[in-house]
């Protein structure tokens, strides 16, 4: 039986307009299903070991890496956490939540490196790659507030492993660094063999056209993997990209961490996690992220009707649509996955950015009111894990896989960017949960047949079985004797003899 559980807000790109500053001190919590050590006593606060905990603000990246900070802080009362993020990410991950604050950790915000009078107009990738150019001087001043006002120095770097300048400063400053990975064990591994990859699959004169469908066997794990479904900047598109230097440079830096933690759990990727955990000096999956710690909404009262409406609905019967936070289709794409929900019949609840319902078809508000609910937010765990969705049309984000998975929904992928696209190939052709609509774009009649095998046919019914079976693996790895459960107390730890060793006054 599915269980509903809590989402806390995502970051909005059309925040990034300014370089306005919010109050920075605001609740955190922990909710455990993760089994926590029993809380020390806490030493005296000037002598507290002090970790900076650096962000990456866009998408879903800071809210994982938050919860995980979260639980830390609750297990190792006795440490002193610092999290770093822009003003706008730390107000949407720190004020959506309601739980009691915890006295060991508090939010500092840096600068965003927007320039003064820019105009956001539309491309999420020129403000990340004005956060990237000022990042490392951005968080070296965060820091050195967080250090006058706790008083203590840092005594360990956590980081989201994009941020990889960050092993270089914990190097300035004589302490460890551990990169957090909020995405799949597949996708880092990418990262790592990038050179390998380059070598292997040289970019001609006509790019990778003719070797598109070969197939990786040259690495472990990704036997069902091909060129194509590479995120773009390993063998693609624009190798010199501020993101795909950031994620070469990552991959090749990795090897520097004290630990790399991801979220995920070594049943769903065994081969590559193995073969990482061979090459790293240590390699821990301690997820899902949304087991271990799910935080409470600020929305958890249904003012919006959302789950009244999935209460009346009949068991599997509903598509649940959203494309994340950064991402919208193009307007015809918007048209054809509008026809196509109509089309099936189905009922449909679509998080959809209010800015872009006018490019939705003549009149489809007015014809669908009745079939299905067009919103702009919604607490997206707790729909996924209503017992009415049984199908979800996604972007193949990995928070939004394993809040899927984690819901028993098989889905249908659209990827865009990033890793979405070798998710979009797992989901599909490795653990065989769902469907993906390679290359785009989305038809009227593509989506109606998408629709209808997944709610409707028994290849659906197989994924669906499939999918309950990941969440079943899921929720032993986060249980008391479980792999990410294991892991966590290693990687805590690992935290604290690291901590423990570097004089913080």
């Amino acid at each position: 039986m599915k269980q509903i559980s809590t989402q806390s807000l995502a970051l909005n790109t059309h925040q990034f307009s300014s370089r306005e500053n919010s109050d920075k001190f605001s609740p955190a919590s922990y909710c455990g299903r993760c089994v926590p050590p029993s809380p020390t006593s806490m030493a005296e606060e000037n002598k507290n070991p002090h970790v900076a905990v650096l962000a990456f603000p866009f998408g879903t990246h800071a809210a994982p890496l938050l919860s995980l900070t979260r639980r830390l802080a609750f297990a190792a009362p006795e440490i002193t956490f610092s999290f770093l993020s822009t003003a706008q990410s730390n107000r949407s991950v720190f004020l959506s939540d309601l739980n009691p604050p915890l006295p060991n950790l508090k939010s500092y915000d840096i600068d965003n490196g927007i320039p003064h009078g820019y105009q956001f107009k539309g491309n999420p990738l020129d403000l990340i790659g004005f956060f990237l150019g000022s990042a490392p001087v951005s968080f070296k001043k965060g820091m050195e507030a967080a250090i006058a006002d706790i008083g203590n120095k840092i005594s360990c770097l956590i980081t989201d492993a994009f941020l990889w300048f960050a092993a270089g400063i914990a190097d300035e400053l004589g302490v460890p660094w551990i990169p957090i990975w909020t995405s799949g064990p597949v996708a880092i591994s990418t990262h790592f063999y990038t050179d390998l990859i380059r070598s292997k699959i040289a970019v001609g004169p006509d790019g990778i056209t003719v070797r598109e469908d070969e197939v990786l066997d040259f690495m472990p794990g990704f036997s069902s993997i091909r060129v194509r479904d590479l995120p773009e900047g390993v063998v693609s598109g624009d190798l010199e990209s501020p993101i795909a230097r950031m994620l070469h440079q990552m991959g090749r830096t990795l090897i520097r961490g004290e630990v790399i933690v991801v979220n995920s759990f070594e049943e769903l990727d065994s081969i590559v996690i193995e073969d990482l955990r061979s090459k790293l000096k240590q390699f821990l999956t301690v997820g899902p992220f949304n087991l271990c710690a799910p935080q409470v909404s600020v929305y958890g009262d249904d003012r919006t009707g959302i789950l009244s409406w999935l209460d009346r609905q009949r068991s599997g019967s509903v598509a649940y649509v959203s494309f994340g936070t950064l991402m919208t289709p193009p307007p015809a794409e918007l048209a054809a996955l509008a026809k196509g929900l109509e089309a099936s019949g189905a009922p449909f609840l679509w998080s959809l950015k209010e800015a872009s319902k006018g490019q939705l078809p003549g009149g489809f508000l007015d014809r669908t009111k009745d079939q299905g609910m067009v919103v702009p937010w919604v607490p997206q765990p707790c729909v996924l894990s209503h017992v009415a969705v049984g199908g979800f049309v996604t972007h193949g984000g990995w928070n939004s896989i394993l809040e899927s998975i984690t819901g028993e929904v098989p889905m249908i992928c659209r990827p865009f960017i990033g890793d979405q696209i070798l998710n979009g190939r797992l989901i599909a052709s490795v653990w065989e949960i769902g469907i993906t609509i390679e290359g785009g774009p989305i038809t009227e009649h593509g989506m109606m047949n998408a629709l209808d095998l997944i709610l409707r046919k028994e290849e659906g019914r197989t994924m669906k079985e499939k999918v309950r079976r990941l969440r079943m693996m899921a929720e032993q790895a986060v249980g008391p004797s479980g792999s990410s459960n294991t892991n966590f107390q290693s990687f805590l730890k690992i935290l604290r003899t690291v901590t423990s060793q570097v004089r913080t006054s």
